[in-house]
């Protein structure tokens, strides 16, 4: 079978095609009322039917900072001996919004809540012109989804001496993450992402891995570049930066509790500072030198702490760099990709096909996501877009096995 070169130059990312496709099929063809069971829940509509009543309250609670306006809290399981079970402790998710990032940011929170197992809490900081319309989209979402997840929505903050200098660094807002530990007190974990990230894998197996930290480990990220040749640390770097090519923040996972209690060693004193103590310094020495703003910084920090990091593997932050010069993540390639990275706006443009073609097919999923999707449907949403660059991409299929990419090409008309 022939496949473009344009077309199959990133295979690994029309693997993460082939799995969106099987997990929305699955998802939606299903007639159980579980966790994936969305079209045979009680708001969902059978084909030709109106709309049912809501039954119950919404199981939620959003809030802006600290002001709650509606919902409840889930409840706990009800064990055989009849009394209510501790609820499991929910999984801890950031994403910072600015500008014209709401609908990006809309499609990260739908994909993590679609690849999800345990309950999730969100946190959005976005700018206040946004908080309207987050609260106005996810309210929006019917009630069996809304269940699965809280949210608070909060306004960008930076310590008020630097503001403007942090706000600027890089992009609008980007360096808010840094400071999560600061702000997000009370919370002892946390997984943060760009707003252009693509969950592909459950967010509770990126969550194992805090179970692996070690005793002095307090964050884990993906290397910036697998390929030294090709990177851009070792090559153009004017500052210290983690390991042999670097670290790429995009996806960060942080046990914050330890942020906040551990003396970092840096190359400004003799002695380690704490977190809320190092950054500032740290952007003044390297201000003139740092090109990717608060990445940079949390290379410079690893650098000199590298016993603190947990490299997880590419596939969790997988970015077009990885198949532009050539296929160069090797998990991706064994077993797929797990975390879709659209740097450089490539859901956006017609660059990477790919990338666009994911981001799309989720981005189309039904509001509410009880709508039922055929073969057919999918194949449109996910290919469509490639057809536009090169016909014979839309003889490209999905796959019944997503672990052994184009063992089945089909012919679109077949699918007719």
């Amino acid at each position: 079978t022939y496949v473009h070169s344009r077309c199959a130059r990133c295979l690994p990312c029309f693997r993460a095609c082939m799995f969106t496709v099987s997990f929305f099929t699955r998802t939606f063809r299903s007639e159980e009322t579980d966790r994936r069971g969305f079209s045979s829940h009680p708001e969902c509509p059978e084909p030709g039917e109106g709309p049912r009543r809501k039954l119950g309250p919404k199981a939620h609670t959003g809030t802006i900072g600290r002001t709650e306006y509606s919902g409840l809290t889930g409840r706990g399981q009800v064990e055989a001996g009849g009394a209510p079970s501790r609820p499991e402790p929910p999984m801890h998710l950031a994403v910072v919004a600015c500008g014209e990032r709401l609908e990006e940011t809309l499609t990260m929170i739908k994909s993590a809540v679609l690849f999800s197992l345990r309950h999730l809490y969100l946190h959005i900081f976005a700018e206040d012109q946004l908080h309207a319309s987050f609260m106005e989209a996810l309210e929006s979402w019917p009630g069996f989804i809304r269940s699965r997840f809280n949210y608070t929505v909060y306004s960008i903050s930076f310590p008020s001496e630097n503001a403007a200098e942090w706000k600027k660094l890089f992009k609008p807002c980007a360096s808010q993450r840094l400071f999560l530990p600061l702000i997000l007190k009370d919370v002892d974990s946390i997984v943060y992402v760009d707003s252009d990230i693509l969950f592909l894998q459950p967010v509770d197996r990126l969550w194992a891995f805090l179970s692996q930290f070690n005793s002095s480990q307090l964050a884990a990220m993906a290397p910036e570049h697998e390929e030294p040749r090709i990177a851009w640390y070792n090559r153009f770097a004017r500052h210290p930066f983690y390991g042999r090519t670097g670290i790429n923040s995009g996806v960060m996972l942080m046990n914050m509790t330890r942020m906040r209690s551990t003396f970092f060693k840096n190359d400004m004193t003799s002695v380690g500072l704490r977190w809320e103590e190092l950054l500032m310094p740290l952007l003044q020495k390297y201000k003139l030198n740092i090109t990717w703003g608060d990445q940079d910084l949390l290379n410079i920090i690893f650098h000199h702490n590298p016993e603190s990091l947990l490299e997880f593997p590419c596939q969790w932050n997988y970015r077009p760099d990885h198949c532009i010069y050539g296929s160069n993540c090797a998990s991706a390639e064994e077993d797929g990709v797990y975390i879709l990275h659209g740097n450089r706006g490539v859901y956006h443009d017609h660059k990477q096909p790919a990338f666009r073609a994911v981001y799309e097919a989720i981005r189309q999923v039904g509001v509410p996501l009880c709508v039922r999707f055929s073969k057919t449907s999918v194949h449109y949403s996910i290919f469509n877009p490639l057809s536009v660059l090169e016909r014979t991409c839309t003889r490209l299929l999905f796959l019944n096995n997503p672990h052994q990419l184009f063992r089945q090409i089909l012919m679109v008309e077949g699918e007719k």
